[in-house]
């Protein structure tokens, strides 16, 4: 069946751009297909520096006919009323319609067949539409139009079933200067341009900057790979990898991993050429986080290891270019500005340790942590505080040397690499404490006390790392509750939902017993700020929040989220580890038949005396009388309630969850039985509030473990 095949060529498309703008072409242009009512095979998309390509196999020569039958008024309604249902109808006359009768009597019909267009014909417009549409992070206009694009587009090809497709993109100038009329100054014309659909493209800027005329995908393909052009974005990665490591193997040495980079260097090359550069030995020194942030951040060089696992002498860098002398000249021109890159580094190394740097914490009360939560000198003082109140609850962990690491943890703001490199906060901070002689263990907390950074990023482990780590993410999202600046839908300018879940993996992640409420409130009283929201709201809003970021982790393990709100809905567990083994234990016992079953028999005790409590306008809290117990599944039910009452007080205490959720099992049958044999609403009302009440103390006995009123399904 007929192909369509669209290019998009422009000036070079930001790197991290690229793949997400593919996705929104296809996504974009499979969504208007479908609402024309065209469907399609296969549709793929790929991107290069300075083309998307979508091709979309399977489609129809033309839309499908469209039969609609629409309903007018009743037969022998008023004219005027036939006449507006003509109208809307595009017909001409009652000739034109039938008569039905419904059942609820007989009416007038319109049949109204369309013959659906040439896809050739629909085509045009919805590609222009998708061009439009298209939604970019950034975005420019050029020379003097009005579009608004990521970059200059050049040239569309637009080809279905191998023929160019009439039409292209309409581009407004912008309005040009006034003119005089008269007495009156006219408003400037605007005119129009237009990028018509065509057929030809360009190869490499370079090697091949000639126009290409192509006719189909498979002959694009052809024609750009003859044309130094690598077009599928997998197989650049593929090729730059492959060659990158083997380099690097040819010299004794292991790449680097590196997908971030590898992906935003594939979005920089159309033509891959892998070379291998030297570091000068005189850079050696220096840290490789340095090294390696200097090179991957401003140069996109990829760095290599040694078998020891230390930086190796020699970096990766891809070309996109094919030159005479094999790449030598380039080559060297990549090592002249590293050269240059890492004297920069060098020299903010040998000046930051002339300065111990707890001298430079004074400097710390010039920068400005928030407008209303001070300056990151008065930050530090609360983590200080805060590191060392959780050290207390912290197993091996030392408080003096928290409160250390906490003092000293924002001191390298102010050094000269980390006002170059600002991603090396923390782990220059560690290079300077052991310089100055600080314990190891407070020199690695320096450097963790960012983590976890995010999903993928490592958790501190050692006690101190963790104190101070969780009390710096503490202070800033009980500060920024306390002021009011919240997440918003998608909004979360200081990272506050990342902040959460570096807690709720510390805390997991450690199996630390803490109290959420307590040190929401503890961080909160060392706030000495005016106009803070009071302590107790903004815990509440706060464990509100953890409880939804808990979902997120949780969901990740497969864990359902209704069962967290079970577990939540209790009030006051706020201990995330004692939570979790709740939630563990629950779901066991959900997944067994006497679970399943007792949650069963459970909405409908709770639904029943919902019900008549509502009716009575009264509860039934109050405990049955066994005297009152008139059968034998009465008395049955009561004494299983009971016992397993005192059995569940004394497991929870023990938090032995699973030897609850056991217990709980233990009811089954005796609740089976009662709903069988038992009428709740008798006639005799003092036996039916009994038996109400008997209803409740099932809801009461199995919420003490959880609220199963918010499990679903």
């Amino acid at each position: 069946m007929p192909e369509l095949f669209v290019e998009l060529f422009s000036e070079d498309i930001p790197a991290r751009m690229q793949a997400r703008a593919a996705e929104d072409l296809k996504r974009l242009t499979s969504d208007k297909l479908a609402a024309v009512g065209l469907t399609y095979g296969l549709a793929s998309v790929q991107s290069t520096p300075r083309r998307l390509a979508l091709v979309i196999d399977g489609l129809p020569l033309a839309q499908p006919d469209i039969r609609e039958e629409k309903r007018g008024p009743r037969v022998g309604a008023p004219e005027a009323a036939v006449q507006g249902f003509l109208k809307a109808a595009g017909l001409s006359g009652l000739d034109q319609c039938e008569q039905r009768d419904t059942g609820k009597g007989v009416f007038w019909f319109a049949v109204i067949e369309k013959p659906g267009q040439a896809t050739a014909t629909v085509l045009p417009g919805l590609i222009e539409a998708v061009i439009r549409e298209l939604p970019w992070q950034k975005s420019m206009r050029w020379a003097d139009t009005s579009f608004r694009w990521v970059r200059p587009l050049h040239a569309i090809i637009a080809l279905f079933d191998g023929t160019v497709l009439e039409g292209g993109l309409t581009i407004a100038s912008r309005e040009g200067p006034p003119r005089p009329e008269g007495n009156v100054c006219m408003a400037g014309e605007i005119s129009t341009t237009r990028l018509a659909f065509g057929n030809r493209t360009r190869g490499h800027r370079f090697l091949a900057p000639d126009w290409l005329t192509v006719d189909s995908y498979g002959t694009y393909r052809e024609a750009l790979c003859k044309a130094y052009v690598l077009l599928d974005r997998e197989e650049r990665k593929a090729n730059i990898l492959a060659e990158a490591t083997r380099l690097a193997a040819s010299e004794g040495l292991s790449l680097e991993p590196d997908p971030e980079l590898l992906e935003e260097v594939a979005g920089l090359v159309e033509w891959p050429v892998v070379l291998l550069g030297t570091i000068d030995p005189q850079f050696m020194d220096v840290p490789a986080e340095v090294l390696i942030t200097s090179m991957r951040t401003h140069q996109k060089y990829f760095a290599t290891r040694t078998p020891e696992g230390k930086l190796g002498p020699r970096f990766v860098v891809v070309a996109n270019m094919v030159t005479e002398d094999g790449g030598a000249e380039v080559v060297a021109g990549n090592q002249r500005v590293l050269r240059a890159r890492l004297s920069d580094a060098r020299f903010f190394w040998d000046q930051d340790r002339k300065g111990r740097l707890d001298g430079r914490l004074e400097a710390l009360k010039a920068i400005t942590f928030h407008a209303k939560l001070g300056t990151v000198y008065e930050k530090a003082e609360r983590v200080q505080a805060l590191a060392e109140a959780l050290a207390r609850e912290i197993g091996g962990c030392e408080p003096a040397a928290a409160r250390r690491a906490a003092q000293l943890a924002k001191g390298d703001l102010t050094t000269g690499m980390v006002g170059e490199f600002p991603e090396l906060q923390g782990v220059m901070g560690r290079y300077y404490a052991l310089h100055d002689g600080e314990a190891a263990v407070v020199a690695g907390a320096i450097a963790e006390h960012y983590k976890p950074l995010g999903p993928t990023d490592s958790c501190p482990t050692a006690p101190v790392s963790v104190a101070v780590a969780m009390a710096d993410k503490l202070d800033s999202i009980v500060g920024f509750f306390a002021i009011d600046e919240k997440p918003t839908g998608s909004k979360d300018p200081y990272a506050l939902r990342r902040a959460a879940l570096g807690i709720i993996r510390l805390v997991l992640e450690n199996r630390l017993r803490l109290k959420l409420t307590e040190l929401f409130r503890c961080a909160h009283g060392l706030f000495q700020v005016p106009g803070l929201a009071p302590a107790d709201a903004v815990a509440g809003q706060l464990l509100d929040f953890f409880a939804d970021r808990l979902k997120v982790v949780l969901r990740d393990r497969g864990v359902r989220h209704d069962l967290i709100d079970a577990v939540f809905a209790l009030g006051g567990e706020d201990d995330l580890v004692r939570l979790l083994a709740r939630v563990d234990a629950l779901g066991k016992f959900l997944s067994s038949d006497d679970g399943a079953n007792l949650v069963t028999a459970y909405r409908r005790a709770a639904n029943i005396a919902r019900i008549e409590e509502k009716k009575d306008g009264r509860g039934y809290e109050g405990e049955p009388d066994p005297a009152l117990f008139g059968l034998d599944e009465e008395r049955a039910l009561g004494a299983a309630l009971a016992r397993a009452e005192s059995a569940l007080k004394e497991r929870l205490e023990k938090e032995d969850f699973a030897g609850a959720m056991s217990e709980l099992a233990r009811l089954r049958a005796a609740v089976d039985a009662f709903f069988e044999k038992v009428t709740v609403n008798a006639d005799d009302k003092g036996l039916r509030e009994n038996r109400l009440k008997l209803l409740t103390r099932i809801r009461r006995t199995m919420n003490e473990v959880a609220d199963f009123s918010r499990i679903e399904g």
